[in-house]
């Protein structure tokens, strides 16, 4: 018999239940999937970072702890985490992000903003750019940003990519290091940000990498709040050198009603609607890690701990 600990909100057990026991089931392993157990009989935790489960010393079974989010940035300094830490990465969750990242590119490159603000009567031709003139630069080249650049190049758009270490992906220009992200960043028409979010990715997005942007860049922003420095970006906003940030994350979440983003003439906001979790997919990447974990298979998707991410 395999244990499994769902250790999140009620609402997440509530919306989980059904769809991870028919993942499990179709896995054809014995298991009993509970919201509480003596701490020493838990084989797996299915975990979400704000539940009630902090320290895992008692968890003396345990194999692996399976984050039911995207983001490990709340679990992964956790001293007390001594087994594999596995992130979630679902088709599902890449799939929205693809939809809103590749929509918000196309909206900024054809500027559809302008002609939705010029409904008054003026006729006012004009001719966008084709997708091959265009560069969009993405920063972060996980399992989010490689997939939203490999939809990127198939729409024919110059794809430039960054990462921390040296990556290869077809049609995408590749870059790592200080000086890569420089030359991302000056050569990029519409920047996106697909980072995790470590001590070393706060504030990627500072006055200085502002700075190096192309006037009237675009910023698209649906990793994680932490990597812009909000001043640095409003200033820029303000004197009218950048062109657009389209924000979906955010230091503070909910944003606050009196935050300058809400009413400034240059930034849309989403409210952190770019890709969810799906649940049903989500169980089946769940259920294939157990299943994985006790037949002795690699997990997927696990963290690098030393790394953060």
């Amino acid at each position: 018999m395999t244990n499994i600990l769902f250790a999140a909100s009620a609402q997440s057990w509530a919306n989980y239940e059904a769809p991870l026991t028919a993942a499990l089931d179709a896995t054809g392993l014995t298991y009993d999937l509970r919201t509480e157990f003596a701490p020493a009989d838990v084989d797996y935790i299915v975990y979400a970072p704000d539940s009630a489960v902090q320290d895992f010393t008692p968890y003396t079974r345990l194999k692996a702890v399976l984050n039911l989010w995207a983001g490990v940035e709340n679990v992964v300094g956790n001293d007390t985490l001594r087994v594999p830490l596995a992130r979630m990465v679902d088709h599902g969750l890449t799939e929205g992000m693809v939809e809103w990242v590749t929509g918000h590119v196309l909206r900024h490159h054809l500027d559809i903003d302008a002609c939705l603000n010029g409904q008054d009567g003026v006729w006012r031709p004009f001719a966008p750019p084709l997708a091959r003139e265009r560069t969009v630069g993405i920063l972060g080249l996980g399992a989010l940003g490689a997939a939203c650049a490999e939809a990127l190049v198939a729409l024919n758009f110059n794809v430039m990519g960054w990462s921390r270490r040296p990556k290869s992906l077809p049609g995408v220009t590749c870059e790592s290091g200080a000086d890569g992200l420089a030359r991302v960043l000056a050569a990029s028409d519409i920047v996106v940000l697909l980072l995790p979010q470590t001590p070393e990715t706060e504030n990627t997005l500072d006055a200085d990498a502002l700075a190096q942007m192309p006037d009237n860049a675009v910023i698209i922003n649906p990793g994680r709040g932490p990597l812009i420095d909000d001043d640095a970006l409003l200033a820029e906003l303000d004197s009218g050198r950048l062109g657009h940030a389209t924000l979906d994350v955010f230091r503070i979440e909910p944003l606050p009603a009196n935050h300058p983003y809400w009413a400034h003439p240059r930034v849309t906001v989403t409210s952190h609607i770019a890709s969810e979790t799906r649940k049903v997919t989500a169980s089946q990447v769940i259920a294939e890690n157990i299943r994985r974990g006790v037949r002795g298979e690699p997990f997927l998707h696990l963290v690098d701990r030393d790394a953060g991410y």
